[in-house]
C-alpha cells in the first residue's frame, strides 16, 4: 500500500490532525494495516459483548431475543454520531480489497455475528416462536446479508425505508406475525 490511506488520506495527516507523533504510533501498531486490524477487532468484541448481553437476557423467546437485535440495530444504523454505525458497512467494501489484515479482522467480526444470529435462531425454533426453511446457520448470513445490503441503501437514500423492508422481509423469513 501507498503513502494514502484507504479514503485518500496519508497517516502523516491524520496523526498530525490528531496530535500523535509518528514514533508513538509505530511504538504500538507496526503499520496502518496493524491499526486497521487492531480497531476492527475492538469494534467486533464490544458489538459481540452487545449482542451476548441480547442472548443472557432472560425471560424473551427466541424470536423476541431476534426482534431486539434488529430494532437496536435500526436505532444504531441511524444515530447522527459516528459511534453508532457499523463498521462492517462503513469499512468492508473500501478496506477487503486494499488490506488482507483487516479483511480478515472484518470476517471473523462479522463470523461472530452469524454466529449469535444462528444462536438465537436456534432459541427461537426450541421454543416454536420463529420457523425457517433450511438450517439456522444459511438462515442467520441470510438475515446478516439482508440487513447489511438495508444499512448501505440508507445511506444511499437517506430514508429509513430499507430498514422498513428489512424487518418486513425478516418476520416473513422467520414466520413471525407483524407488531
Amino acid at each position: 500500500m501507498g503513502r494514502k490511506g484507504y479514503s485518500g488520506v496519508g497517516l502523516s495527516e491524520i496523526l498530525t490532525t490528531a496530535g500523535v507523533p509518528k514514533g508513538s504510533f509505530y511504538h504500538y501498531f507496526g503499520s496502518k494495516d496493524a491499526f486497521g486490524e487492531a480497531m476492527v477487532s475492538a469494534y467486533f468484541d464490544n458489538y459481540l459483548a452487545e449482542m451476548d448481553a441480547i442472548l443472557a437476557k432472560p425471560g424473551l423467546t427466541g424470536a423476541e431475543r431476534l426482534m431486539l437485535y434488529f430494532a437496536n440495530w435500526r436505532e444504531n444504523q441511524v444515530a447522527h454520531d459516528c459511534q453508532g454505525r457499523c463498521l462492517a458497512v462503513k469499512l468492508g467494501a473500501e478496506v477487503a480489497d486494499l488490506s488482507e489484515p483487516m479483511r480478515l479482522a472484518l470476517k471473523a467480526g462479522t463470523g461472530g455475528v452469524v454466529a449469535r444470529l444462528e444462536s438465537m435462531l436456534e432459541c427461537g425454533l426450541a421454543d416454536c416462536t420463529v420457523s425457517i426453511e433450511g438450517n439456522a446457520r444459511e438462515a442467520a448470513a441470510s438475515l446478516y446479508n439482508l440487513w447489511l445490503g438495508a444499512s448501505v441503501m440508507v445511506k444511499i437514500e437517506r430514508t429509513h425505508e430499507p430498514f422498513e423492508d428489512a424487518l418486513r422481509s425478516t418476520r416473513r423469513m422467520l414466520g413471525i406475525a407483524s407488531a
